[in-house]
């Protein structure tokens, strides 16, 4: 028997995960939300994965043939916007913002950390959730120096600059 839905959060509330927007385009609508299940998964062909709840409306968008999205990687300065791609109505979420167009038509924050382009490679249902696994066709490095911002615990972190020192026991890859 497994765990209930509270225990599997308490858990994973100690990983932390980096914050995405994930924004799409389908046929003349765009939307978007914010994302922290996001993770890589194959530098050949260039994959990427995100995970969408299948009551969240963006979720019926991606079921549509010829949907585009992409996924913008935000800045520990970007906690407000973060938040509106959360909470705020879909009229209003790209109201605040550098938007732009990527190659495939999809948005992109022209001051994310980092932004990959993607075309729907395949989608996986599991549980409440579907995994769409999206196929890199650009992607752009507006502020790869800064931090990227981090959800943690409930709560939004930033990344301590200094790296630990590596013992050289016990490292994996």
């Amino acid at each position: 028997m497994s765990i209930n839905s509270e225990a599997f959060r308490d858990a994973l509330r100690h990983f932390p995960a980096g914050v995405t927007l994930v924004t799409l385009k389908a046929g003349d609508r765009t939307h978007g939300l914010t994302v922290s299940a996001f993770a890589s998964v194959s530098p050949s062909p260039p994959l990427i994965a995100v995970i969408i709840d299948r009551r969240s409306s963006a979720h019926q968008l991606l079921e549509e043939e010829g949907t585009v999205f992409a996924v913008n990687i935000l800045g520990e300065d970007q906690v407000e916007l973060s938040n509106r791609f959360a909470w705020v109505k879909d009229d209003d979420r790209f109201a605040q913002g550098q938007w732009g167009t990527a190659v495939t038509g999809a948005p992109i924050l022209e001051d994310a950390v980092a932004w990959m382009d993607c075309t729907i490679h395949s989608r996986l249902e599991a549980g409440t959730h579907t995994i769409y696994l999206g196929e890199i066709q650009a992607s752009g490095l507006p502020r790869a120096d800064e931090s990227p911002l981090v959800y943690w615990n409930r709560g939004y972190r930033r990344l301590a600059r200094k790296p630990l020192e590596a013992s050289g026991k016990g490292e994996s890859s």
